[in-house]
């Protein structure tokens, strides 16, 4: 007889990483798919705890830290589901009963993948959607040549339609692209002002086509999600280290000069304010999970989940990421750990993530500074 599956409880999904509890820190994930999230969760425990999508946001993410998510709706036809989500933060008294105080807001486009699928009706809902108030970009789109689910000409001419409409609407971008680079690369500079806001989402492609993009488009930044944390990924690792070697020609404008109206006023208004350095300024990142997705490799140094496999991520993992991007920065710990980040291994990022925030060195980096430029970087870009 077989060996018979055991689902880890439950429990092992209400986390609150020393980051969060030890200082102001929040958890701002730019790039979620809630409603696959929870789906995968009622599916993987169909008599658990969260019985709606809200019970599950107030359950797992308000406790871990979470303040703002950005969620992403990229089939054809459009989900008619993203209206639920959307009207449902509208006010805030809405945002704080349903979402337990969690700003949602939310992206729209349509998936590489699904290109084959793009018509103009799908376009036109699409377009509807973008004057939703909680809508706050256009995406996930681009070129995956990895699995070619849609063939390469369809998905280049949805891409570039897609691209024309958000640069017509102003909206951000949210991108995806893997081995694609130089058709990816082509199609954003034809297309798309170097001014424009954009985010390429959980980029492992490589070191050098990310430092092409950030070199051309100021205001580009590189999606980070827990795949940075696999020993089989080494390029989004070096990405994020070449930051720190490029020249200050490919440092960001300061965002109050590109951001309009709404973002300055959200800024003004925000709880959470960084005078950022010339140091922040080259963490050119954003964090996100992609969940239900790459559940952050550090977690599995929990009690209780070595040699265990959670089903799925969710946004409160955020942290766990932005750890392991300290443990690879200028002065972030001993030159024991920094060897352990530089060769990729989980085990000594997994450690540094338990000890997070019980002193790093002076002017050095750890979680809860990666995550608060990781955060002013979401104002940048999405205004959240």
């Amino acid at each position: 007889m077989g060996k018979k599956s055991k689902v880890v409880p439950e429990s092992h999904f209400r986390l609150v990483h020393p980051a969060i509890s030890e200082s102001s820190s929040r958890i701002v994930d730019t790039h979620t798919h809630l409603a696959s999230t929870f789906e995968a969760y009622r599916h993987k425990y169909p008599a658990g705890d969260y019985t709606t999508v809200f019970d599950f946001v107030r359950g797992l993410y308000v406790p871990a830290g979470v303040q703002q998510i950005v969620d992403v709706w990229c089939e054809a036809p459009v989900r008619p589901l993203w209206r639920e989500f959307a009207d449902s933060a509208l006010t805030e008294d809405d945002r704080q009963k349903l979402w337990g105080g969690v700003g949602y807001w939310f992206v729209m486009g349509v998936h590489p993948h699904e290109a084959r699928l793009y018509t103009d009706a799908v376009e036109a809902d699409i377009i509807e959607a973008m004057a939703h108030p909680r809508c706050v970009g256009w995406g996930e789109m681009g070129l995956d040549y990895h699995y070619d689910n849609s063939p390469r000409p369809v998905q280049q001419e949805v891409f570039a339609r897609q691209l024309r409409c958000a640069v017509r609407l102003n909206k951000p971008l949210t991108i995806h692209t893997r081995e694609a680079d130089e058709d990816t690369e082509r199609i954003l500079k034809e297309i798309v002002p170097k001014e424009h806001r954009i985010h390429i989402h959980c980029f492992t492609d490589s070191p050098t086509f990310a430092q092409r993009l950030l070199d051309w488009f100021p205001n580009l930044y590189i999606g980070i999600t827990g795949v940075i944390t696999y020993t089989t990924n080494q390029d989004t690792s070096t990405t994020v280290r070449n930051m720190f070697s490029s020249p200050a020609s490919s440092l960001p404008p300061d965002a109050s000069t590109t951001a309009d109206a709404s973002t300055t006023l959200s800024r003004a208004v925000a709880d959470l304010s960084l005078s950022a350095t010339s140091e922040d300024k080259k963490l050119r990142i954003l964090l996100e999970t992609d969940a239900p997705y790459m559940v952050p490799a550090p977690i599995y140094a929990l009690p209780g989940l070595a040699g265990k496999k959670l089903p799925l991520c969710h946004s409160g993992m955020v942290p766990w990421t932005a750890g392991f991007v300290a443990a690879l920065l200028p002065q972030t710990q001993s030159a024991e750990g920094a060897d352990g980040a530089k060769d990729g291994g989980g085990e000594a990022e997994a450690k540094d993530m338990d000890t997070e925030g019980e002193g790093k060195k002076e002017g050095g980096w750890d979680a809860a500074r990666v995550m608060r430029v990781a955060r002013e970087n979401a104002r940048a870009v999405y205004g959240v």
